[in-house]
Parts: structure tokens; sequence; C-alpha cells
């Protein structure tokens, strides 16, 4: 730590902050869904931001929601990763990008056979099959956008690229994600949680590929 600089060190402190931030949170709801509580968040989401079939923001957030979905994260990760492993010194981002996404992808499906939630609907054309609790397509595109995000930070130079790439990744991350409620195939705290886990783990990843970048560059330097 000593040989860190004063913004590698706030960095990582606000890092650590906002895992403890993000995996409180999902603790609290986690217990709450355990004990079977009826959130007043999901029933006035129900009851104004889920919409009929024919309404034009549910065919919309259909399309959208195939940006989170199971066939369209996996190619695109096997993909990215592939270039990662291949572009040079970009090795290290591929293991840790592999790790985020089957990390997360595991850990979504272990905790779903936990909680056992129910679904609202079940609607086997945009995902919404098996439990409800957390969101795979909150979690999933939480990792995946968040980790492309990050590679976009550290590689684009120019500052107003870098910053509206990064916002552009995090409303399509907070649109696929609301996406479920106005499908009706999730509660709003399906999202919340799934979310909040995704963010936890994706600074988790990101966290442990810095510091072992740091490693490197500081034995090389030495």
């Amino acid at each position: 730590m000593k040989d860190m600089s004063k913004i590698a060190i706030f960095t990582l402190i606000i890092g650590f902050i906002i895992i403890a931030v993000t995996v409180s949170l999902f603790i609290e709801l986690a217990g709450d869904v355990l004990e079977e509580e009826k959130f007043f968040a999901d029933r006035v989401f129900q009851e104004f931001m889920v919409f009929a079939e024919e309404d034009w923001l549910y065919q919309l957030m259909g399309v959208v929601t195939e940006a989170g979905s199971i066939l369209f994260l996996t190619i695109a990760s096997v993909l990215l990763a592939i270039y990662l492993f291949f572009a040079k010194k970009s090795k290290w981002y591929s293991m840790f990008f592999s790790i985020n996404m089957i990390g997360i992808s595991l850990l979504t499906q272990v905790l779903k056979l936990v909680f056992e939630r129910e679904r609202p609907e079940l609607i086997a054309q945009y995902g919404g099959t098996g439990f409800s609790f957390p969101s795979g397509h909150s979690t999933g595109s939480v990792a995946f956008y968040g980790f492309v995000g990050y590679l976009l930070w550290k590689k684009i130079s120019t500052k107003w690229l870098r910053v509206s790439s990064v916002l552009f990744f995090a409303f399509l991350t907070v649109t696929i994600a609301f996406s479920r409620v106005v499908l009706g195939v999730h509660f709003f705290t399906d999202i919340v949680a799934g979310m909040s886990l995704g963010i936890g783990w994706l600074i988790t990843c990101i966290i442990a590929l810095e510091l072992l970048l740091w490693r490197g560059r500081k034995q090389r330097n030495s």
C-alpha cells in the first residue's frame, strides 16, 4: 500500500466501499425474500411498469432485454475473451473477464436455487423461466457491460469519448434490468438484488486484476 499513489489508494478504498454497500443491500433483500416478505416497491412497479403485450414500450423492452440474454452474453463473452487473450498484453484481462462472467453466472444460478422465488409471470419468449431471485439478466448485464466499460475507460485516451462510452453502457445495463419488470418476468427487488450482486462481483474482479497488474509493473520496475 505504501508504494501506491494517493489516487490509487483512494480509488481502492472507494471500490471496497461500493462492494460493502452493494453486498449489504443484497443480503438485506435476500433475508427479506427468505422470510417471504412482501415489498411495497414490488407492488408499485408491478402496477405502474408492467405493460400489455401490444404496448410499444413492451415491444421495445422485448428487444432491449435480448442484450442481456444468456445466449447473447455467452456468445459476446466468448468472442471478447478470445480477442483479449490474443491481443497484446491482454491475457490477464482475458482471464479476469472470464472469471468475472463465469463466476457471476454460477453465483446467480446457485442463489436462484437457494431462494426459489417464483416469478410474477412465466414467459419463455423473454427468458422468463426458472426462479426469479436474483435477476440473471441484471447480474449478467452488470458483469459484462461493466467490464466492457472498464476496458474502454482504460484504453480510450479521449476524455469525452471515454466518459460517453461508460455512460452509454451504464444506461444500457439499467435499461436491460428494468426491461425485466416492464415485461412482467421479474419483481423490482429481483433486479435491485441482481444489480447489487453484479456490481459487487464486478468491482471485486476489477480490484483483483488491477492489484495483479500493479504488482507486475512494480516487479518490472524494481
